[in-house]
């Protein structure tokens, strides 16, 4: 299900499957199955099996396994927080990522899975273009050339930086010319004419070595460091299926960056996080504004603009700790003790609960709870990597909690895994019930009859779905209504708020020009200030529209209101029909049953997608509405530019207000009502379409018994069903 049109479907098609010669039935009395389901079968086994079962009758390439995206973890945390090493712990092998992979200062995205197709360590390496290089030269330039008082430290450090990380310690120094007579600079051109770069090597210490000048930065040996020019690097590790074969680990660096691709790419990255790792030093875990300042920046990008369903909250560098200090701050009821490993271990685990307690107390204090209903969504886990490579630390290897997230990827691959194994396995059944429905005699009436029926029950789950979206249709609009009258009651004071500093401004003109050359969004190195007047504008609509929304899109629960479970209940399969009584209906119905599943789990993962372009596309919206006064804010220059800037943003934005909201408000309601039409053109025409083919498969009166085969795959599938 699309809006650009149908979608594309994998027809199980038996039309042309078999071959076998009108009349003629296969002998099966010194037939037996190859294979046992005494001892539990693997996923993968499972797979094979099936595919094993299909061969004796039919071409399995009829059937295909569904190839659908990867579960995303998204890893937040700065550098030295320790995320290379965790990585490192959790895939088995110490020193396997280069260090500064995770949560290096630069803003290069990063992310690990599986080699499944050889065995050596592998790196994607996706590169900017010549052409955006050459213009994020010049600006970079300008503010390496700024020597005014109030120029803007972040801008100015990061140019030196990228600068002198890609052309040496005196780059900065030269000026752009100079630098362009330099050859390293010919070097560097000849490097951007490529777009991707790979790296393979079965030696770990060789390719983290040849991917470490891609994404790391070293001040004392500058120069040759290419990672100013990285958009992004996918790193691919042998040996590791069992973990990271349906999962991707994606580093999203929390730094600021001027290049326009790199912010993109990083906001829609972020949307496709399934669960989020909080990565923080023990330490500082509660007090570091960092992890809590992404996390809550981020709240819509995970919630209803994006799928994130879990929080993991780690604590770094559990076995780092000075125990005469920790045993006098925590006031634990003892003298001063030596350095024993037995108490150096007491002091770890009693850290460790303490940590916990206090950091899953900010959490239900914090604005992003309300997305996450349930303890069950967000964990906080101790961890010590250092310890897991080290017994002599005299921690058991569970108490560094690095087998418990280990755990927690083995269990949601083989989620994920079966859940794949469970389709492919159910449209072998569909394949199959089709073919057997072809074989049997039967009252042609009573086909037709049957038919007819599931024709007849097509229309009154699609009336059904036609009153429900009408009914929250108008539930959003009301919430919509609200929030273009709320939005345009107090934006123009919330853009005062965001733009005109309560300080005396020193340097903040300099922001003010980043923020409108990069479309409203400004974020510092560091953090320490994000300003997305985007954001800022969208922010009353989003709260008036909130709750409504979360029903109909829920992260996680029910809510008795959500497409989702709308769909789920979908059905042309009625009570009174559940169980056929001839052999060839209860194949039809098999076939329809199967058919049913399939297209309903494909259109709920459809939704997810849907409900963040609906989501975003308020900011978007606004960040159109607003592009051209940008623009022309960004080319404001001289003597008293930052209140031409600022008189220019205001004015446009009270200007543009109803206008824009409404906007805004139509955009979203029109992006509701197509998805609403694909989703009833997806089920007629697809369960239609089934409905024919189970028809004309019966007319056809192939003899061809795999009551045999079916019986073998329903074994199969009792063993997913847990």
């Amino acid at each position: 299900m699309a809006s650009q049109g149908k979608r594309k479907r994998d027809h199980d098609s038996s039309d042309s499957s078999i071959e076998t010669p009108p009349g003629t039935k296969r002998k099966r009395d010194h037939e037996s199955s190859d294979w046992s389901i005494e001892t539990p079968l693997t996923t993968d086994m499972i797979i094979e099996n099936a595919k094993q079962i299909l061969q004796r009758v039919s071409n399995p390439d009829q059937v295909i396994k569904d190839s659908r995206k990867k579960a995303t973890i998204g890893v937040f945390g700065k550098s030295g927080e320790g995320k290379s090493s965790l990585l490192s712990a959790i895939l088995g092998k110490q020193g396997l990522l280069p260090a500064g992979c995770f949560g290096a200062c630069t803003a290069v995205i990063t992310q690990v899975e599986a080699n499944l197709t050889d065995s050596n360590y592998t790196a994607e390496i996706e590169l900017i273009s010549k052409e955006e290089w050459e213009k994020e030269l010049k600006d970079l330039f300008k503010h390496l050339k700024d020597d005014s008082e109030d120029r803007n430290e972040d801008l100015f450090e990061i140019a030196v930086e990228k600068i002198t990380a890609l052309y040496g310690d005196d780059a900065d120094q030269k000026t752009l010319e100079e630098l362009k007579n330099d050859d390293k600079f010919a070097e560097i051109d000849t490097f951007l004419s490529i777009s991707t770069k790979i790296i393979s090597n079965s030696n770990v210490s060789e390719f983290t070595n040849a991917v470490a000048m891609h994404i790391q930065h070293s001040e004392s040996s500058p120069g040759g460091w290419y990672w100013p020019l990285v958009k992004s690097v996918t790193i691919k590790l042998p040996d590791c299926n069992e973990l990271l074969e349906h999962i991707v680990l994606l580093d999203l660096p929390g730094t600021g960056d001027c290049n326009k691709t790199r912010q993109d790419l990083w906001k829609s990255k972020l949307s496709e996080c399934s669960s989020v790792w909080i990565v923080s030093g023990i330490n500082r875990a509660v007090t570091d504004r960092d992890p809590w300042g992404i996390l809550k920046h981020c709240i819509e990008e995970l919630g209803p603009g994006g799928k994130c369903k879990s929080i993991n909250f780690i604590c770094t560098k559990t076995d780092d700790i000075n125990l005469e200090a920790y045993i006098r701050s925590a006031r634990l009821p003892r003298d001063p003790i030596p350095e024993d490993k037995d108490e150096r271990k007491t002091c770890i685990v009693h850290r460790n609960e303490h940590a916990k307690t206090r950091v899953k107390e900010k959490f239900a204090n914090s604005e992003i709870k309300k997305l996450f209903n349930t303890d069950n969504h967000f964990q906080v886990f101790t961890v010590s990597s250092k310890a897991f490579f080290e017994p002599n630390l005299n921690l058991e290897s569970s108490e560094t909690e690095v087998p418990k997230l280990q755990d927690d990827l083995r269990n949601l691959n083989k989620s994920v895994n079966r859940e794949l194994a469970r389709d492919y396995v159910n449209k072998a059944k569909g394949h199959l019930s089709l073919i057997q429905s072809g074989q049997l005699n039967e009252d042609k009436k009573r086909i037709e009859k049957k038919v007819n029926e599931f024709k007849k029950n097509l229309r009154k789950p699609l009336d059904e779905l036609d009153r429900y979206f009408d009914s929250i249709c108008n539930d959003l609009e009301q919430c919509l209504s609200k929030g273009v009258e709320v939005s345009v009651k107090l934006c123009v004071d919330a853009t005062k708020n965001l733009i005109t500093p309560n300080k005396d401004g020193r340097g903040f003109h300099k922001i003010l020009g980043a923020l409108c050359k990069s479309n409203g969004c400004y974020w510092s190195k560091n953090w320490d200030v994000i300003l997305d007047l985007n954001k800022t504008l969208a922010k009353d609509f989003h709260e008036c529209i909130f709750d409504e929304f979360c029903k109909i899109f829920p992260v996680n629960e029910k809510t008795g209101k959500s497409v989702q479970e709308q769909i789920d209940k979908f059905s042309i399969i009625q009570s009174d029909s559940a169980y056929p009584s001839s052999d060839i209906l209860h194949h039809i119905h098999n076939f329809i049953k199967i058919e049913e599943t399939k297209l309903k789990a494909a259109l709920n993962r459809d939704i997810v997608d849907r409900k963040k372009e609906i989501y975003q596309s308020i900011q978007k919206t606004i960040k159109n509405e607003m592009a051209s006064c940008y623009q022309q804010a960004a080319a404001v220059k001289g003597t008293g530019s930052m209140k031409k800037m600022q008189d220019l943003l205001i004015t446009t934005v009270d200007e543009k207000k109803q206008e824009m909201f409404n906007k805004a408000k139509m955009e979203v309601l029109e992006m509701f009502n197509n998805l609403k039409r694909d989703i009833k053109s997806a089920l007629e025409d697809e369960l239609q379409e089934a409905i024919e083919r189970s028809q004309s498969q019966t007319s056809k009166k192939r003899q061809m018994d795999v009551s045999r085969e079916i019986e073998e795959l329903d074994r199969l599938l009792e063993q997913l069903s847990d």
